[in-house]
Order: structure tokens, then sequence, then C-alpha cells
């Protein structure tokens, strides 16, 4: 089995050697094999966002060292990590040029991992493969390739930066809550548009939520953590049989402690 991402001994600290020092991440050790579709849950100030941030490279790493295949990225910023890893924001604003056209987004995300420069307008042949692109998403979005992007809907933005995220192949692509903005029934399908996208291309992803069912339902492995450490890692069969209650359970035997955090969603 491929490892794509692995963590070594991850600490991460906020205000640190200040009498307001927040140890967020306590010697995380992960890795992340090719093909995972990873769900990350948690209860607020457990370490999600910041265990993201730190893959990402928007957060440095304090303590502890990264790997993405065999390269050591531990020192790398976020725009050399990004030509391998690729990100969905939970706000729809964010990841896109509201200013700029359909096509236009799509041209600078087809553009990643290359030399940028400038190109005035976009090319028949690349207009082309954004149209088919866009038809699979099955939001007629192929007939708006010249709307500007800030005038949809948050939930056709939501899956424009999918394809965004996923027209050039990542390494590995990290989902930021990309769900949570959108009311319940949009939510669903970006989930479901989610799941297709990663399953069709074979991507290896890393999906933080807040949402219990959404974390027991997509992918092959759930992480829960607990004040900065892993409290659980269940992948598998043994995922595929959870339900809410076994997590609950199974938090509690691992951490000692039950969830009484009321920014997971249980249903």
């Amino acid at each position: 089995m491929t490892t794509i991402l692995k963590i070594d001994n991850l600490h991460q600290y906020f205000e640190r050697g200040t009498v307001n020092e927040n140890h967020v991440l306590k010697g995380i050790d992960l890795e992340i094999n090719q093909g995972d579709f990873i769900t990350i849950i948690g209860g607020n100030g457990a370490g999600k966002s910041t265990l993201l941030n730190s893959i990402a490279g928007t957060l440095p790493i304090e303590e502890g060292q990264m790997f993405l295949g065999s390269k050591n990225i531990t020192k790398q910023n976020v725009v050399k990590r990004s030509k391998q890893i690729s990100r969905v924001f939970q706000d729809p604003k964010m990841g896109t040029a509201v200013r700029l056209t359909v096509e236009e987004n799509l041209a600078i995300a087809l553009k990643r991992g290359k030399p940028r420069g400038f190109t005035k307008g976009v090319k028949a042949i690349n207009r082309n493969f954004f149209r088919e692109q866009l038809a699979t998403l099955n939001l007629g979005l192929e007939d708006r390739l010249q709307a500007e992007i800030g005038l949809l809907s948050g939930g056709q933005r939501q899956a424009i930066t999918l394809l965004m995220a996923t027209i050039v192949k990542p390494e590995l692509i990290l989902l930021d809550e990309h769900t949570a903005a959108l009311d319940p029934k949009t939510s669903a399908l970006v989930m479901a548009l989610t799941e297709k996208l990663i399953t069709e291309q074979a991507l290896t992803a890393f999906m933080v939520t807040h949402n219990m069912e959404d974390a027991i339902k997509y992918g092959n492995r759930l992480i829960m953590l607990h004040q900065g450490t892993i409290a659980v890692d269940i992948a598998g069969e043994e995922k595929q049989n959870l339900t809410v209650t076994d997590l609950l359970d199974l938090f509690h035997k691992q951490s000692g402690s039950a969830i009484k955090d009321d920014s997971l969603l249980l249903v």
C-alpha cells in the first residue's frame, strides 16, 4: 500500500511561550494511504482545523515532520504544497475569483502546478473541455461558462470549486467542512458530488466535518480527534458497520470521556 502523506510527531501551539499558550496538537502520528477517503470529526478545539491547516501549509509546523510521498515537505509553504495538495474551503466565496467567469476560474485551476503567466482569453479547446467537465455535475453549468462566478448560488460555486480542485488530479484533496455553509438539500447534493469525483478519479481525500452521520456514511476511514490527539481511527469493514451509537461508545472507551459538544451534529 502506497503512503501518500506521513505525519510524524506533529505538535502545534498557539501563543507559545505566553500565559495564553495552547498546545493544540499533541504528537499526531498519521499515515494517509493512496485511495484513502478519510473523514475527520471532533468537537470545538479538538484540533481538526489545525491539523488540516498544517497539512495544507497555511500553518507552519512547529514540531514534527511531514512527508508527501518520499519528499519531506515540513518546511514547504502553502504555495509549494498547493501544486500537489488541493483544497475546498467551508465558505463557497473562497477558492474562486468572484469577478472572473466560470471558464476563467477553470482556466486558472487547469494551470495548477504549471507556470501561470498571463494569457488573454480562454482557448476553444479548453472551453470544450470545461463544458464537458461541467456537464458531469448535472447542474446545467455547462451553459454558464461566461457567467461571473460570484453571481452563482453557494451550491453551484461549491460544485465548481470541487471541479477546480480535481481538474488536475492532486496527490491529496483537503475538504474543509465544505458543506457546512450550505442548506441541508444543497449539502447532500454537494456531498454526493464529492463522493462521485473521489470515486471516479480514485482520489486520496481528507475531509473535516462536523456531521457525525456524514463522517460515518462517507469514506473508508474515520478519525476522531480529542484534545489534540487521535482518539479513534477506524477503517474498512469495521467502519462500514459503524453507527452513531457505536462511535459514541468507541470514543468514550478510547478517550475516557463522553462527547458533550453541541457543535457535532448527530442527525
